[in-house]
């Protein structure tokens, strides 16, 4: 069975590029995407960022302008890359996302970008875990993992994907990346005394709401897990919009700021991820209510105060069942293992060789670690410096 990023290379007939009636910047375009392909670093590579790439010169491609000369259906092999057949090769969309994909083709590339983003957070947030936010790789999609058990870690992978994906667009909105928003121009006409608001504020209503119609739509099941994610989602949501800040500029003679100028700006998004983790280690279990003709799951109760029909907060996390303990291969569950993960024989944390290796011991490997040292400036004009090392080691689970 073919890869999604196959299927996406499929799209382009990687040969046209020779063909004399593709117009010059569609040619130009086609060859990047053959010298990116041919490059084994880029093969090697993760295939989220993989696909971003091409699906950007894909998109660029339905954007090139016409050569002047050839004005009249010379483009056949560019019209073949319409946004309609480029979403219905996109891996892992449902009918309803691959509706958003034809109608705003130009924010595929940022939700990916937002995913991706998401994904590298949760890898840093988890790095010294069991589970560092990986998967056994076959339920990944170009929009993230699709997690088998509704755990406290698939908690938190939804959420943090959903925060990319609001993050990504609201920032590609500042930045004039995409067509159908910008900056914030509902602040403007508000007044207060002392300042006023201007300058570019951060859309991020925008953001709030595309990422929920998009990331929303993958849930096509009416069951409780379903119920989990869009709740996570949302926290996810949720999570950005309280971390937003305001920066302020100010304005009159000599320093006396007798205005100030002031516009909301999205926080780093490591602050995001801080946020999460926080919210990961105080995640809700709990369990779907069902009802309505066809006793589906209708929403989610607190599991302890089951009886009393409590709801979680909406900035909560949520999960339906325990989490794997991550220390052995299943890929049932999603899980790695820990075998060949490196360990700090020291520490009593998570990242300690006992608890990282789940009591299967580790092996100890000696190297020669080198580095430049002792540097010195001399005129004119070069550095010298002298060779140091040391001999450590590095310790890894069995």
């Amino acid at each position: 069975m073919k890869t999604g990023f196959l299927q996406l290379m499929e799209i382009v007939d990687l040969r046209s590029s020779q063909n004399s009636e593709v117009c010059s910047s569609s040619r130009i375009h086609l060859e990047r995407i053959v010298f990116f392909w041919e490059l084994k670093e880029f093969r090697a590579g993760n295939v989220l960022k993989k696909m971003i790439v091409v699906l950007s010169l894909l998109f660029l491609m339905l954007d090139a302008p016409l050569d002047a000369a050839q004005d009249k259906g010379a483009l056949s092999s560019v019209v073949a890359l319409r946004a309609n057949f480029i979403c219905n090769r996109i891996p892992g969309l449902t009918p309803r996302q691959r509706s958003i994909c034809r109608k705003r083709p130009n924010a595929i590339v940022t939700i990916g970008e937002g995913v991706q983003l998401g994904i590298n957070e949760c890898q840093y947030q988890f790095r010294n875990n069991r589970w560092n936010c990986s998967s056994s790789g076959a339920e990944n999609t170009m929009f993230g993992h699709s997690h088998k058990v509704g755990s406290r870690e698939a908690a938190f992978t939804y959420a943090v994907t959903s925060a990319g994906v609001t993050y990504s667009i609201t920032q590609a909105c500042s930045l004039g990346k995409l067509k159908q928003c910008s900056c914030d121009q509902s602040k403007k006409k508000v007044l207060h005394e002392g300042w006023k608001w201007g300058g570019c504020s951060a859309d991020i209503k925008h953001g709030l709401k595309f990422s929920r119609k998009f990331l929303d739509a993958r849930e096509i099941e009416q069951n409780a897990r379903s119920l989990m994610n869009k709740h996570n989602n949302r926290a996810g949501r949720k999570a950005v919009k309280e971390n937003m800040g305001t920066e302020c500029k100010c304005h009159g003679v000599s320093g006396s700021c007798t205005m100030r100028t002031c516009w909301t700006t999205l926080p780093p998004f490591r602050k995001i991820g801080d946020h999460l983790l926080r919210k990961y280690k105080k995640a809700k279990p709990v369990v779907p209510m069902v009802g309505g003709r066809n006793r589906r799951p209708v929403y989610l109760t607190l599991k302890r105060f089951k009886e009393n029909h409590t709801k979680p907060r909406r900035s909560d996390l949520v999960f339906l069942q325990k989490s794997p303990n991550y220390c052995d291969y299943d890929a049932s569950v999603g899980s790695l293992g820990t075998v060949g993960r490196k360990c700090n024989r020291t520490s009593a944390d998570t990242d300690g060789c006992d608890l990282m290796c789940c009591g299967r011991g580790y092996n100890t490997h000696q190297y020669t670690k080198t580095w430049q040292c002792n540097c010195k400036f001399h005129w004119c004009c070069y550095v010298q410096c002298n060779k140091c090392s040391e001999r450590t080691e590095e310790y890894a689970c069995k």
